[in-house]
Formats: C-alpha cells, sequence, structure tokens
C-alpha cells in the first residue's frame, strides 16, 4: 500500500487559504466501491480510505509513515504565480487603474 503525501490547494471557489498550510496524508482505497442495489448509494468495507492525517510540516508526514512502516509518495505543491497580489474591493475605483471601470 503506497500513502500519498501532498500539501492540499486553495479551493477554487473561494480566494481563503485555510487547510492549505498543512501537509496531508492519505490512504489509498484498498476495496473498489459497491453501488447499494436499494439506494444507489456508493459504500465500502475499507475504512482506512477515510483516513487523513494532517501534518505541519513534510517532515512530519514522512516521519510517521516511515516510523509505521508506509510506502509513501510525496506530491510537490505547485508554487503560486509571482504576478498575483491581493487587492482590496476599493482598488476597483482607484484613479490609477490602467484602464477605466465601467459597468
Amino acid at each position: 500500500m503506497r500513502v500519498r503525501i501532498y500539501k492540499p490547494a486553495r479551493n477554487a471557489m473561494q480566494s481563503g487559504v485555510a487547510r492549505t498550510r498543512d501537509w496531508v496524508l492519505v490512504f489509498p482505497a484498498a476495496d473498489a466501491r459497491e453501488i447499494d442495489p436499494l439506494m444507489g448509494w456508493t459504500s465500502s468495507d475499507d475504512t482506512q480510505s477515510q483516513v487523513k492525517l494532517r501534518f505541519a510540516t513534510r517532515k512530519q508526514a514522512e516521519d510517521y509513515a516511515r516510523e509505521k512502516g508506509l510506502d509513501f509518495e510525496v506530491i510537490e505543491p505547485h508554487a503560486r504565480s509571482a504576478n498575483v497580489r491581493p487587492r482590496g474591493y476599493g482598488e476597483n475605483f482607484a484613479t490609477d487603474r490602467r484602464a477605466p471601470w465601467t459597468h
């Protein structure tokens, strides 16, 4: 079983960066999901696929995997573009904009 260690990306629907600073260790699914014939829900008997462990640093996550004897794969995070800077709402109406703001 090969666990994955990665740093999650921020939510694309919001500008916040909550839960993106920690490193996450996840276990792969051991069994395929099955469809319940009555309700149509998908389910699995594998409870370990629901486990997500969070660590403050990559080293802590790797040390945990080594300590437990887990084979792991580290997925490096993508770097954020350097030309993006946070702006406030008021800057939409600034007088020094490149192009005038109109409706």
